[in-house]
């Protein structure tokens, strides 16, 4: 059972798990997941843990071991019991949390680590992405054993795939080959490449309310935001950061703020609308913060888990105000 503490509801993982991801599920507002792994994702074994909040805290719903770490975690978007997560010996996990157990699917094709995977939430579509350090992505319906398509074109790891909220079958990877690509399920090849670093990108987001517009983060501590009608300069960025940014989220409720949060244990807030962007610094992890997702049902309220074997649910004081 987790505990309120200092604002935010705050979930113990198992000793020596290590928090990778989390995401709030698209069906209850309560509903969460985490992704977690052993020795800080170095070797050993993996736990998906599915959570609810209440007002008593945040209590354990189900848990799911696997044999190597899990770096990422998806809900269904066609099944509110259905979740896949991804790990470090190359395959990718379907999960029911209605029946306890082991996966309901594996699908293992790539040759190193997946690091991300995510589930279409474009209306009339049953597809997932998942992004590898084999330097490939791939396509998959989940009731179909085998992948539909590798894309093939990035020239480093592959840390993230995130598919366009807008554009039916368009997704976004970023790289440690220091570019952000996009994509077209039906090209083999990137739609269109962009240089977006000088260093590793270890995230992307599309923004919810502008279909053109996404943001990289990256291991030389900035994040930059992409117009996909004009890639040769950012349209914002934003430095603060004294770290790798781990993962970045556009808010679901405003066009101009999004999250992000580091190695260096924080999780700050941004408005790249403003002049003075940065809107809150948030520092309750002892450890690097890897997991962050802001909640589609409550307007503020955002989670974020570290290797500090700790999942937060807070609401930052900047998502309570009028802006």
């Amino acid at each position: 059972m987790g505990e309120a503490h200092g604002g935010a509801r705050v979930f113990r993982l198992p000793v020596g798990r290590h928090g990778y991801a989390v995401e709030f599920s698209p069906y209850f507002p309560a509903g969460l997941a985490c992704a977690a792994a052993q020795n800080y994702g170095i070797a050993g074994c993996g736990v998906l843990l599915v959570l609810e909040q209440s007002e008593a805290g945040v209590r354990l719903i189900a848990s799911f071991d696997w044999n190597d770490g899990l770096f990422d975690v998806t809900w269904s978007e066609t099944n509110e019991h259905v979740l896949l997560t991804c790990s470090g010996d190359g395959s990718l996990q379907l999960w029911d949390t209605a029946k306890p157990g082991g996966p309901l699917q594996i699908y293992k094709e790539h040759t190193q680590e997946v690091y991300s995977v995510d589930w279409s939430q474009t209306r009339g579509e049953q597809l997932v992405v998942s992004g590898s350090w084999d330097q490939t992505a791939k396509l998959w319906d989940p009731a179909v054993g085998q992948s539909l398509c590798t894309f093939r074109g990035h020239e480093g790891v592959i840390y993230s795939t995130v598919w366009s909220p807008h554009i039916p079958g368009c997704f976004a990877s970023a790289s440690g080959d220091q570019t952000l690509r996009v994509w077209d399920v039906k090209m083999p090849g990137s739609k269109i490449v962009i240089p977006a670093h000088q260093a590793e990108i270890l995230t992307c987001d599309w923004c919810k309310y502008d279909e053109k517009l996404l943001v990289t983060g990256a291991v030389d501590c900035s994040l930059k935001g992409w117009d996909l009608r004009n890639v040769r300069q950012p349209v914002f960025d934003l430095y603060g950061h004294t770290y790798a940014i781990r993962r970045v989220k556009f808010s679901p409720f405003h066009g101009t703020i999004l999250a992000s949060c580091s190695y260096d244990f924080t999780v700050r807030f941004w408005d790249f609308a403003k002049p003075s962007p940065l809107l809150e610094t948030i520092e309750h992890h002892s450890e690097f913060t890897c997991g962050l997702d802001l909640s589609l049902h409550t307007p503020g309220q955002v989670a974020d888990c570290a290797w500090d074997e700790t999942v937060k649910i807070y609401t930052p004081s900047c998502l309570t105000a009028p802006v």
